[in-house]
This record gives structure tokens, C-alpha cells and sequence, in this order.
């Protein structure tokens, strides 16, 4: 008996505690959050575009990274594709790391909202990158950027990547 109330309650921490943060976000947000999973669970192409959020291609990423130009980039896959090969400079925040931390999440990075900010995951497929703009918009972040091909295309160009934690 003791060993189920136990467990009972540790679920209900743990519930409560991913509610908590995911309280953070709008219910829009977090509606438009389950649709991408969807979309990626199926294997579907994410929708070319989010209201508000700049598209940056390959090229253009790589020449803002050669002019040393003022943005944080960030790689919104899970740690272990980060760890593997990421582009160069590239923080870590996922929007599972957000669902999970709340907005503290983006704060222990520093990011301001006022950042100009390029966010990128595993491609066209793939939820995480346009899930962190959702997020982020949907905390009043303004200057977001999205690099929708993501790590297939700067790997596919022959552009300079990292790894490691």
C-alpha cells in the first residue's frame, strides 16, 4: 500500500511539476506545440512559415556567421544529436527543455528578448526548431529566425561543425 501511495505521489510531483512550467505558455502555444509533434510523429513536412518569424537559409546563416553579425544560435535538437555535430557556436535549448523549465530555461542561456535569434534542429520533418519559436514567441521574444533545413543542409553544404558538449 505504502509503495502505491509513494508512487502516486511522485507521478503527481512530476505531472504537477511539468504543468507548472507549461503553464508558462499560452494555450494557443501549447495546441500549436502537440500539432507539430504530430506532423513529425507522421513524418510530415512542418509548415513553411510562422507568423512574425524570418526564414534564413543555409547560405545566409553561414555569411552572417563570417561577419561575426550579433545573434545567438540556437540548435533545438535533444543532447545527444547536439553532442554528436552541431554548427559551430550553437547553444542548446529545446522546447522540451522549455515544456520541462519553463522560461528559465531561456533565461540560464541569457537570451534577452530583444536577441536576435536563429533557431535550427534536423530539417523539414523535424518539430523542435519551429516548437522553440512557437515558445519563444509566445513569450514575447521578437527578432526570431528560423533555419528550416537545419543540420541536413549546413552538413550537405560542407560547412564547419562542431562536437562535444
Amino acid at each position: 500500500m505504502k509503495k502505491y501511495l509513494v508512487w502516486a505521489l511522485v507521478v503527481a510531483v512530476a505531472a504537477t511539476g511539468t504543468m507548472v512550467f507549461a503553464g508558462d505558455f499560452s494555450e494557443p502555444a501549447m495546441k500549436q506545440i502537440e500539432e507539430l509533434k504530430l506532423l513529425s510523429r507522421d513524418k510530415k513536412d512542418i509548415p513553411e512559415s510562422f507568423a512574425g518569424v524570418k526564414k534564413i537559409t543555409g547560405d545566409e546563416l553561414k555569411s552572417w556567421i563570417d561577419q561575426k553579425k550579433t545573434f545567438v544560435l540556437l540548435d533545438n535538437r535533444v543532447p545527444a544529436d547536439f553532442e554528436k555535430e552541431r554548427i559551430v557556436g550553437a547553444k542548446r535549448l529545446s522546447p522540451d527543455d522549455m515544456l520541462e523549465k519553463g522560461l528559465k530555461a531561456a533565461e540560464a542561456l541569457g537570451l534577452k528578448k530583444t536577441d536576435i535569434i536563429v533557431n535550427y534542429c534536423n530539417g523539414v520533418k523535424c518539430w523542435r526548431s519551429s516548437g522553440a519559436i512557437v515558445l519563444l514567441q509566445d513569450a514575447g521574444y521578437k527578432n526570431l529566425y528560423w533555419f528550416r533545413d537545419g543540420i541536413p543542409d549546413w552538413i550537405k553544404k560542407g560547412y564547419p561543425t562542431a562536437e562535444g558538449k
